[in-house]
């Protein structure tokens, strides 16, 4: 009988493993962004500014741009040009050590699929949303320049991030309990879809779906998306079109969001946004990035805390009897100085604006605030 031998080796940043019948390798990764120091306006009540260590975000000490994460990725080739995919991530606080999300472990991704050339990508289980990954190419100007499936995702915790809730499902940015196809053909058309089951007897509701559809041509990317969402019975629609030029040196990016959502007894929510950043990166080792946005709300009810809750959310105050209008602005740049093809130095700054009914928790009632931080970016 002729044996077969399997071999480990590990390599920088991955753990691979080859057989004589299949081909099959796991990675481990990760990213580390590092705020060292952030400044905040209007931080409380009485408008006192803050100096911290990270963002004063969700759990405090979060990162500017990306969640500090690691993981593992990992492929298994099964012949006929099948490849078994899967990936688990889990996402942690640099500033105090602690997992993002204390109740869950992987909680950026956990999900299984096959891919091959011929019907793409199909993944299921805890994983972004289609909506999420696409329209990350022109929400802001820190993601791919062109439509891709891989996972895409926004900046982290700072006031421009906020446009990526249009994009968002049930369960906000990544969806449980789902299924989504991705495929990217030779000729540049890009399609992708899914779908977030309640595991409810109630099948609809706790349930979602988003397609998209989109385009990578020689120096531009256009395309645009929809999604369905339903809370609790309660039905949320976003469409969303935008794309970007690419440019020698740089990138334009562009994009406009329509949301409504209902709200029980009172009049739908509808909102309109859009958002216009460019990206310079000329030859050396500095890049520079500059955004704007508007975010409009109309008929728009607050949750229970007096604020405008995030779209897709289902979180409005079922027992208040008042709608507002109003609209957010923001105003970002930032400078990144690579250090090598893994680590950066970043300084980045936006300012909030908020005009009539539109309130924010984190302003603590003032209609303006400013943000500054500067910080590290390693990957592994």
């Amino acid at each position: 009988m002729k044996k077969t031998y399997r071999t480990l080796a590990l390599t920088a940043g991955a753990l691979v493993a080859t057989g004589a019948h299949a081909q099959s390798s796991v990675q481990l990764y990760g990213l580390f962004d590092m705020s060292a120091i952030a400044y905040t306006t209007n931080a409380n009540a009485a408008g006192d500014h803050l100096i911290s260590m990270g963002h004063p975000g969700d759990t405090g000490g979060e990162p500017w741009f990306s969640g500090s994460r690691w993981g593992m990725r990992g492929a298994e080739d099964i012949g006929g040009g099948n490849k078994i995919i899967f990936t688990l991530e889990s996402e942690f606080v640099g500033t105090s050590g602690m997992a993002e999300d204390g109740s869950q472990l992987f909680d950026r991704d956990a999900w299984v699929g096959l891919q091959n050339d011929t019907i793409g990508k199909v993944t299921v289980g805890f994983q972004d949303t289609i909506a999420k990954d696409f329209s990350g190419l022109y929400g802001d100007p820190y993601t791919s320049s062109q439509f891709s499936t891989k996972e895409g995702a926004y900046t982290n915790s700072n006031n421009f991030k906020q446009m990526v809730f249009y994009a968002a499902g049930p369960t906000g940015t990544r969806s449980t309990n789902s299924i989504a196809w991705k495929k990217l053909w030779n000729n540049g058309i890009y399609a992708a879809a899914d779908y977030q089951f309640s595991n409810s007897t109630q099948f609809a509701t706790g349930s979602g779906y988003q397609v998209a559809l989109g385009f990578n041509g020689p120096s531009f990317s256009v395309g645009g998306f929809y999604d369905h969402t339903n809370n609790a019975g309660f039905i949320d629609q976003t469409y969303s079109v935008g794309g970007n030029y690419r440019f020698g040196i740089g990138k334009i990016n562009a994009g406009y969001f329509h949301y409504t959502g209902k709200q029980g007894s009172l009049p739908d929510r509808e909102d309109n946004a859009w958002t216009v950043s460019f990206k310079l990166a000329p030859h050396g080792s500095m890049d520079y990035e500059l955004g704007y946005q508007q975010m409009h709300v109309k008929n728009a009810a607050y949750n229970a805390d007096g604020n405008i809750p995030n779209a897709n959310s289902g979180l409005f105050d079922p027992a208040g009897t008042t709608v507002h209008n109003g609209y957010k602005e923001t105003l970002y740049a930032s400078t990144f100085y690579h250090l090598s093809k893994r680590t950066e130095l970043y300084l980045a700054a936006d300012y909030m604006k908020l005009h009539g009914g539109y309130t924010v928790a984190n302003t603590f009632g003032h209609s303006n605030q400013l943000e500054v931080a500067t910080g590290i970016r390693t990957r592994f």
